[in-house]
């Protein structure tokens, strides 16, 4: 079964690749054209990006591209309330795996806070997050679950998180699992993107979307509140 095989929305374009290798390629090279174009156009760029496991060969492909990183502002779609040093933290993992040689240069606004408290430590980012320039490209994942950044089915603020119309830049979520205090950005501001990817890969990850377009309630699988808008979505088996 391919991704060929979905009835996609006309919004949504499809780069079918041949495997892992091909894919983090792939990405890494068109996300490096659009911030080129960014740079060229305005003199800067902006680009957030998601956390976990799989996007490492991606983050390594994009950190050898050739780019004025000193003009380009890097921030997260989502973080876990763990301190950099964590081995969790998405801040973490972007240290390790992209910001190494030229891609040392660029700026990193990042999500995690010192705060009393989750709610607290958002309100932080949540103003941190006011110096982020307009963002041209968003890298975003997808969790068996439908969930994308750290919007997860059920979490408390997932409504808010949702709503478009919101005037917050990050919200405290909850994940099912351990580190389960999350800080994401709202919808309304990964929404504002120029260009949005989705990575997936796997037999899983392709079930997981086909369930995510056979619905419509965004609180059930929260990845549907990008399905309909323009969305590139890189997959692989």
């Amino acid at each position: 079964m391919g991704i060929s095989e979905l009835k996609l929305p006309e919004a949504v374009k499809v780069h079918d690749l041949a495997d892992a290798k091909t894919l983090a390629a792939t990405l890494a090279h068109d996300v490096a054209e659009r911030l080129r174009a960014a740079i060229a156009g305005k003199g800067q760029a902006c680009l957030v990006l998601s956390g976990g496991r799989s996007p490492v060969p991606f983050l390594e492909k994009l950190a050898s591209e050739n780019l004025d990183w000193a003009k380009v502002t890097v921030s997260l779609a989502d973080e876990r309330w763990v301190p950099v040093e964590h081995a969790d933290s998405n801040a973490g993992l972007l240290a390790r795996h992209l910001f190494t040689g030229l891609a040392a240069k660029a700026r990193f606004v990042g999500l995690y806070q010192q705060a009393e408290s989750l709610d607290a430590a958002a309100g932080k980012a949540d103003q941190a997050l006011l110096a982020l320039p307009p963002i041209d490209v968003l890298v975003l994942g997808m969790g068996d679950d439908g969930h994308t950044a750290s919007l997860f089915p059920a979490s408390p603020n997932l409504e808010a998180g949702l709503d478009l119309a919101s005037q917050r830049h990050c919200l405290p979520l909850l994940a099912p699992s351990v580190p389960h205090q999350r800080l994401s950005m709202t919808r309304s501001l990964l929404a504002s993107a120029a260009f949005i990817a989705l990575s997936v890969q796997g037999q899983g990850k392709l079930a997981t979307l086909r369930a995510a377009l056979a619905g419509k309630d965004l609180t059930e699988m929260p990845i549907r509140a990008f399905l309909h808008d323009p969305l590139d979505i890189y997959w692989c088996p």
